[in-house]
């Protein structure tokens, strides 16, 4: 990376650390009342700033790989993907709760836009991105990468857009634009061009192609440096990793001391904004309920029972970069923080779980511990033995761990019904489910 560059990213990174601090410091100067909405606005603005320094950690070391595509930077290119997942991973618990990543209408979605499925969409359609390669060793084409002037990526209302530059805006465009696979933006796109497809299993069920449990997609560095489309890859990497930068700035500026949004769940908005203030009820039952239905039928159900029962490696979140073991873990850690109102060992205060009779609170507590048992067995053997993609295979005994987790789960995300009660909260066992989750 010429000098230039270099002074620029690193001013970038500071800009942003530096925004970091003043998030925690408001966090530590803030007056707490003891609120369970102040427990967590405050640590929602402790993860996003986190998500977003880590963010912008993936779009340097980006930068640095296109200006020098080595095999080192292209290491640690990924090396700050997977660093970039443990704190996004987390965030996730924020969801579903008409809140800043995922509001759909009214004010908030206004304000904010509604960037989750920007960020995180998945499963993609690999093809509509760059090449695939089947087993015999053909190589797809007409894709984002290979299109150079105006492309359509299909599917029902689907729209032009013209690619001979790779921008943030051409990709913005394109992003589920003709159905919810036709993604172009967020982590699993960059996933996908670093990594490339994994090729493990040919059909799912026996080891056909690559022969390793432990290996996730191989894409070599040629494709950043030799091969005719290079310049392009780097070009998508670029524009996609500064976007995700771009969209977590706006997140997570709805939970600075100052934000709107924060502000508006503290009932704390005077003047014009008043109209905007969220009552204590409406909040609370928003936060319980996108709770529930998280770790019920997103987590429980969408990432974990689709790909076990399938069973298939395309089901599984991190399916590229094979991560989808730290996907669990963190996404359930996500979930944990906000029930007990902690994060990275640091207490928030006035937590959920702590509303609960002692019955039902070590009930829930004996659950959680039984899902972490089993969470911290998928992520140790992954990490040593088999990947998540072998683990769901019929075959392995591991399957009927990871069935049973997803169980637990869903006990659990009903659980959520309680943990509303004992706060004073009436939701229903409807309330914690997604109406149109999978049937499995």
């Amino acid at each position: 990376m010429n000098k230039t560059k270099l002074i620029a990213a690193s001013l970038s990174i500071a800009a942003v650390l530096a925004f970091s601090g003043c998030y925690n410091n408001n966090v530590s100067k803030m007056e707490s009342n003891g609120t369970l909405l102040n427990s967590y606005s405050n640590l929602a603005t402790m993860n996003y700033s986190d998500a977003l320094k880590d963010a912008v950690s993936l779009r340097f070391a980006i930068d640095v790989f296109s200006e020098m595509p080595t095999e080192e930077n292209f290491a640690k290119a990924k090396t700050a993907w997977l660093n970039s997942r443990e704190s996004y991973g987390q965030t996730e618990i924020f969801r579903l709760a008409n809140g800043p990543i995922d509001a759909e209408d009214g004010w908030v979605a206004d304000t904010y836009g509604s960037l989750e499925g920007q960020l995180n969409a998945w499963p993609l359609d690999e093809n509509m991105i760059d090449y695939t390669t089947d087993a015999s060793g053909a190589k797809t084409s007409g894709n984002i990468i290979d299109t150079k002037g105006d492309f359509n990526p299909g599917g029902e209302g689907s729209s032009v857009v013209n690619v001979k530059k790779i921008s943030v805006k051409a990709l913005t465009a394109l992003n589920e634009n003709g159905g919810d696979a036709n993604v172009a933006t967020g982590y699993h796109a960059v996933e996908f061009i670093l990594w490339g497809q994994d090729q493990d299993y040919s059909n799912f069920m026996k080891d056909g192609i690559t022969k390793g449990d432990m290996t996730a997609g191989q894409r070599p560095l040629s494709d950043f440096t030799s091969e005719k489309n290079a310049k392009r890859r780097l070009a998508y990497l670029k524009a996609a990793s500064e976007k995700i930068v771009n969209d977590l700035e706006m997140v997570s500026s709805a939970w600075t001391a100052d934000g709107i949004y924060k502000l508006a769940i503290q009932n704390k908005l005077t003047g014009t904004d008043a109209s905007k203030n969220i009552t204590k009820e409406d909040a609370l039952k928003q936060i319980f309920a996108g709770m529930g239905v998280f770790i019920k039928s997103e987590l429980a159900n969408e990432r974990i029972a689709v790909a076990v029962l399938t069973p298939s490696e395309e089901d599984e979140h991190s399916c590229f970069s094979d991560n989808t073991h730290r996907d669990i873990a963190t996404n359930y850690q996500g979930f944990k923080n906000v029930l007990t109102s902690t994060y990275e060992g640091k207490d928030f205060g006035k937590a959920p779980i702590d509303a609960l009779d002692a019955n039902t609170k070590a009930k829930v507590m004996d659950l959680m511990a039984s899902i972490e048992t089993k969470i911290a067995s998928i992520d140790e053997i992954a990490r040593t033995s088999r990947h998540f993609d072998r683990q769901i295979m019929p075959s392995d005994p591991q399957s009927k761990v990871i069935v049973k987790l997803k169980n637990e789960m869903r006990k659990l995300g009903d659980l959520m019904v309680n943990v509303a009660q004992a706060n004073g909260i009436s939701l229903s066992v409807e309330d914690v489910t997604d109406s149109e989750e999978t049937k499995i």
